[in-house]
């Protein structure tokens, strides 16, 4: 019966392994179900590293680091024990619990008090059972087999037709920061047959796919969409590029898609805010809430203040919604990194769900969400029996209707749009139009916001570098220079992303500035006359 359960041991080189080895040496009862992994310190096993065994299939996960003030490094154990309180909220959330994941501090000579440890905790698995996280064969429709070839996906997105002029180039954010990226380069490549040099993957895994290149193409190439095609022909050769964070967010949406897992997505809602589960509108959150746990020490995130907001607007124009308690992430991220097939699972999950809850329409905040349910869904077969409305169409329409006004903005801001709601979605005047009434007419109020601003520099979590984050920083100087004290964002990710390089050590305050979504200033500021 043991042997059908795997529970994976992180063992720091230092206190606990000495304690191990007495273990092993003694030919101690070590329950058979654990196989150890050695490493130099509990420090470094990052909360992506601590969630992939469990996305692989393992019923357990163990950490053992050294004491409080015991470790060799100076931080391990501090990190240890942040990186495991994180990972088992997060895992809490998704439904696994946090009863599968634990931290353990030992030092050299306390080897029977680890065989207890180790013994109380496969046995504690073996009463929760088998992970409900499995990993399902590829089916023959979405497999390997079925993904077209380099030759096809350029001829299915007429890459063919581009006339080498260098406007895609010429416009690119990346190559703007100074990153030799260019997209006529990967174009030429792939038609010349060069599809697999680690140069040209390198270059498909590095694209923004923020849609600039689309926009200025003569040849009107979907540069994005032949990005993302060549991503899926990469990944099924399993020679795809590496995802931020570790492919934490991949990992976690991969294990979405196992069926039996049972998330527990909106525990965690003020009491003011109003629901119904029989209600016709559904809202879809998105995933704000892991955002939050994976980045708050180091960046005080707070994109589900994003969700409450736009509940709090729903309520205010007497509109109480229905909210999936299960609710799964879109697939967004995996799509655009290249896994159609979990992406295509996720997506046949929140589409089952969605018709169940009878709701004949469906609202979220997140503009990649909105994008994935109404656009992407529907690309690749999934149908959904719901409209599909974006917040700030929402509040468009509401708001309409008369009889609100609004506390002007007091100080100077500038608007930072979302790719997804702006580019791909040609949405770019929307949240402008929503934001008049806020500067009553006032250009010194919005400044530096006449067009689409540039991508935020990182899309699904992939191809964050040093270019990516030289584009962070200029967007800010550049609102900076403008007098802004406030940006205004439309998307989660975007200040995830533009926080991060607020985090520069060398400029310090001087890229420091306010950042809120559109929805919460609506929010905060929207009263009935």
């Amino acid at each position: 019966m043991s042997e059908s359960f795997k529970i994976i041991l992180f063992l720091c080189n230092w206190g606990p392994h000495v304690a191990y080895q007495t273990l092993q040496d003694r030919n101690a009862d070590i329950p058979p179900e654990i196989k150890m992994v050695r490493i130099p310190c509990s420090g470094r096993i990052t909360k992506a590293l601590l969630f992939k065994p469990f996305e692989m299939g393992a019923d357990g996960v163990l950490l053992l680091g050294c004491n409080a003030g015991a470790c060799r490094y100076g931080t391990g154990s501090a990190a240890a024990e942040e990186n495991t309180a994180d990972t088992s909220r997060i895992m809490e959330l998704i439904g696994l619990g946090q009863e599968r994941l634990q931290l353990g501090t030992f030092l050299p000579d306390e080897a029977d008090a680890l065989l207890a440890f180790l013994q109380s905790f496969a046995a504690r698995i073996r009463q929760m059972g088998k992970s409900p996280i499995t990993r399902p064969a590829l089916p023959a429709a979405t497999g390997a087999a079925a993904t077209a070839s380099p030759e096809a996906i350029v001829a299915a997105h007429d890459v063919y037709a581009c006339q080498d002029c260098g406007k895609c180039t010429s416009a690119c954010s990346l190559a703007l920061a100074g990153k030799p990226f260019s997209p006529r380069f990967v174009a030429s490549e792939i038609i010349a047959g060069r599809t697999d040099t680690a140069e040209v993957r390198a270059a498909v895994n590095s694209c923004l796919t923020c849609g600039v290149c689309y926009e200025r193409c003569p040849s009107a190439i979907n540069f994005p969409e032949f990005i993302k095609e060549m991503r899926i022909y990469y990944h099924h050769r399993e020679v795809a590029g590496t995802p931020a964070h570790g492919g934490f967010f991949q990992s976690m949406m991969r294990a979405m898609t196992a069926e039996p897992l049972a998330p527990q997505r909106w525990r965690q809602l003020p009491d003011t805010i109003r629901t119904r589960p029989q209600s016709t509108v559904l809202f879809f959150g998105g995933c704000a809430p892991y955002f939050d746990i994976f980045f708050n020490k180091f960046l005080g995130v707070r994109t589900h203040r994003i969700l409450e907001d736009s509940l709090r607007l729903l309520n205010f124009f007497d509109v109480e919604p229905a909210l999936l308690e299960n609710e799964r992430c879109c697939g967004h991220d995996l799509l655009w990194s290249g896994d159609r097939d979990n992406f295509l699972r996720l997506a046949q999950l929140n589409a089952q769900a969605i018709e169940a809850s009878g709701a004949e329409e469906l609202i979220t905040a997140c503009p990649e969400c909105c994008y994935t349910l109404e656009t992407e869904y529907a690309r690749h077969g999934v149908t959904l029996p719901v409209k599909v409305t974006h917040m700030h169409t929402f509040l468009e329409r509401e708001i309409g209707k008369g009889a609100v006004a609004f506390k002007p903005l007091e100080t100077k801001t500038t608007f930072q749009d979302a790719c997804r709601q702006s580019r791909f979605s040609g949405k770019a005047a929307l949240p402008r139009k929503l934001l008049a009434p806020l500067v009553a007419g006032d250009p010194r109020i919005l400044v530096d916001a006449d067009a689409p601003s540039i991508c935020c520099g990182n899309s699904a979590w992939t191809g964050c570098d040093a270019y990516s984050k030289a584009m962070q920083v200029q967007r800010l100087e550049k609102a900076r220079q403008s007098g802004s004290e406030t940006m205004i964002t439309a998307c989660p990710k975007c200040q995830i992303h533009l926080r991060c390089a607020m985090e520069d050590l060398i400029r310090g305050d001087a890229l420091k500035m306010d950042l809120v979504d559109l929805t919460s200033v609506i929010a905060k500021s929207i009263y009935w006359e």
